[in-house]
Order: C-alpha cells, then sequence, then structure tokens
C-alpha cells in the first residue's frame, strides 16, 4: 500500500506541477547532465573573473622561464612533523655544459607557502573595479608558481588558459545569441506567414545551409584587417559564426510554428483580436521555448569550436588577445611538441567545455519534453 500511496503522490503532484517543473524533475535524473550542469557553472564562474583564480599576471613575460615545466602543489608537509597547507619547491635553473639547453631542477631546499585570498597582481572585474585577491597566491613574488609550466615567453600557460576561458566560452554564448535573434525571428515568420515568404524563406535557408562553413569562416575571418584592435576583432568573430549559424535553428522554429498555428489556442487568440506580435511571442514561442533551449545548449560548443579553430589557424583572434585558440598556435611547432608538451593544455580545457556543454545538451533535450516515456 505504502508503494501505491507514493506512486499516486507522484502522479497527482506531476498532474499540476508546470512543464519547466516537468523539465526540472526529468534533467534531474539524468546524471551526466546534472554533472556537466555544475561543470558548466564553475567554468562559466571562472571565465566572468578570471584574475581570481589566475596565479600570476597572464601577460608578463619571464626571460629565465622559457619553456618551465608544470610544477606540483603539495598539500602535506611531514618532513617536520605533519603541516597542512600548500607549498611548492621552486625550480633552479641550470645549463647542460654541451648543448646549453635549459635544465630546471626541483629545488627541495626551499619550500615557498601558497596563502589562499592572498594579494597578487592587480585585475579588473568586468570593467567595473579592480582588485588584487587571488584564490592561490605565493609568498615569494620572486619564485612565481607554473602549475601548467610557461611558454617561450616565460608567460604562465595555467594564467593564460584561465584568462581565455573568458574569450572563448563568452564568444559562444554571443554567437549563440545572434543566431538565436534571426532564427526565431526568420524561422518564425516563415513558419507563422506561410505561402510565398515560406518558399522565399526556405530558399535562403536552403542556400545559406550548402554553403561550405570552413571555407566561408577562413574567406570572412581572412578578409578582416589585421590592424584592427581586440575588441572590434572579437565582434566580428562572433558575427561571422552567428551568420552561418541560425539556419538550422531557422527551419526547426518554422517547424513547430507550422504545427502550432493551426491549434486551437492559437484560432482563439485570433478571433479575440489578439495582435500578430503577441500572438507569436507570448503564446506560441513559449510553448516549445525548452526546445529552443536544448538547441541553443547544443549550439555552444559549436561556436567554441568554430572560434578556436580559427584562431588556431590564424584567422581568428589575434594575439595579444587571449583566448583558447591563440594559446593553441603555441603548440604549432615540432619544439613544443618534443620539449613542451604542456602547451597542449589549452586543448584539454576545450575538450572538457565541448563535452560538458553536449553532455548538458544532451539532459535538456530529453528532458525537454517530459511527457515522452
Amino acid at each position: 500500500m505504502t508503494d501505491i500511496a507514493i506512486t499516486a503522490g507522484r502522479a497527482d503532484r506531476a498532474a499540476v506541477a508546470s512543464q519547466w517543473q516537468l523539465i526540472w524533475w526529468a534533467f534531474k535524473r539524468h546524471k551526466l547532465a546534472m554533472a556537466s550542469l555544475f561543470i558548466t557553472i564553475a567554468m562559466y564562474t571562472v571565465a566572468v573573473v578570471p584574475g581570481f583564480f589566475a596565479v600570476n599576471d597572464p601577460v608578463l613575460q619571464n626571460a629565465r622561464a622559457t619553456f618551465h615545466p608544470p610544477q606540483r602543489v603539495h598539500l602535506f608537509d611531514t618532513s617536520n612533523g605533519f603541516e597542512i597547507g600548500p607549498y611548492y619547491y621552486p625550480m633552479k635553473l641550470t645549463r647542460d655544459p654541451n648543448t646549453l639547453a635549459a635544465i630546471f631542477t626541483e629545488d627541495t631546499t626551499k619550500k615557498v607557502p601558497l596563502q589562499f585570498f592572498g594579494r597578487g597582481y592587480e585585475y579588473n572585474v568586468l570593467g567595473l573595479f579592480s582588485s588584487n585577491i587571488h584564490l592561490l597566491a605565493s609568498t615569494d613574488k620572486s619564485r612565481p608558481l607554473f602549475i601548467f609550466g610557461a611558454d617561450r615567453l616565460g608567460r604562465d600557460v595555467f594564467s593564460r588558459v584561465v584568462q581565455g576561458a573568458q574569450v572563448s566560452l563568452s564568444i559562444g554564448l554571443v554567437g549563440v545569441a545572434l543566431s538565436l535573434l534571426l532564427g526565431v525571428v526568420l524561422g518564425g515568420i516563415s513558419g507563422y506567414y506561410g505561402g510565398r515568404i515560406d518558399f522565399v524563406m526556405q530558399r535562403v535557408i536552403d542556400f545559406v545551409l550548402s554553403l561550405p562553413t570552413i571555407p566561408i569562416w577562413l574567406a570572412l575571418a581572412a578578409a578582416l584587417p589585421q590592424n584592427w584592435p581586440a575588441t572590434m576583432q572579437y565582434m566580428m568573430i562572433n558575427v561571422i559564426l552567428s551568420l552561418t549559424g541560425w539556419a538550422q535553428l531557422a527551419r526547426v522554429v518554422r517547424g513547430r510554428f507550422l504545427s502550432l498555428r493551426t491549434e486551437e489556442f492559437v484560432s482563439a487568440a485570433r478571433l479575440d483580436g489578439v495582435p500578430e506580435r503577441r500572438i507569436i511571442f507570448r503564446h506560441m514561442l513559449p510553448s516549445f521555448s525548452s526546445h529552443i533551449i536544448a538547441s541553443v545548449t547544443l549550439a555552444v560548443p559549436a561556436m567554441i569550436l568554430a572560434e578556436t579553430s580559427l584562431s588556431f589557424l590564424g584567422l581568428g583572434l589575434q594575439p595579444p588577445t587571449i583566448s583558447w585558440g591563440v594559446l593553441l598556435r603555441e603548440a604549432q611547432n615540432i619544439r613544443s611538441i618534443a620539449t613542451a608538451p604542456w602547451l597542449f593544455l589549452p586543448g584539454v580545457a576545450v575538450v572538457i567545455a565541448v563535452m560538458a556543454l553536449n553532455l548538458l545538451g544532451d539532459g535538456l533535450r530529453d528532458a525537454a519534453d517530459p511527457y515522452n516515456k
């Protein structure tokens, strides 16, 4: 009787629940999607305030730290009893007498403590105010910590990966927002009015979908002047990605509008004299907004990969702008592959971000129809 009562209670609760509640209950049952949600929130938290999570200034060059290897952070010290607290050992730089190659060895005689919420270099928070508080800061500024090693100019790779998250993750959101605007407006007009308008819109969509995406990206990105400021390059990359990414969403929206425009609630709204704009945005769009959210979530990783590919090929964002694609350009030579494999770590960040967003999108897509068994 208890199991029957619980089942009946759940059925009663589902009968009076809103659509968003049903979606959330279905989404919570998707374990991978829930884990991806937390990873995505963590990534975008880092992207909002990258300076807080960075250890060193991402643009600071250090001639004595060229291709500095990654360093370990120790949590426990048992050399003199038992001490708890993060610390690291600095590296000593020596030269091979025959090849003059740089050799870094750990100096275990000098322990450098790390401080939580310590002070370091100054950074801007969303352009609103400045701060020098960092999640993890070294107590010895003359012996910096390189968690992910350093590049050919002695710049901290970890801090640059953290800083690059702001550009690489936000460019996906901005590009998808532009694609969403074009896709919903043009697809909605095509599906709602039908007829000749629908025919013309569909031929335009067919033309856009038939274009080879990568050559179009390369051609448009190569046409950008190299002397433009970083902000202008950033905006134009967003425009380029959105111009080729709206057609698929427009086709989905058009199909939903075609199926909804004959529904009774739409006909009743027309008979009541409701303006067409209100019918579209207050009655029809909300009925499948969950599907749009799922489609947008799946489109964000595609935008991130597109920006990374363009920047990696030297046709997207340019230094001194820091993005994951720009950082991966540092690993385009044999020396990096042979002596500094840690320069590929920005690629690991791309893989984690794309996988988390794809799994999150899959979970939202499955939960978008909570009535589906």
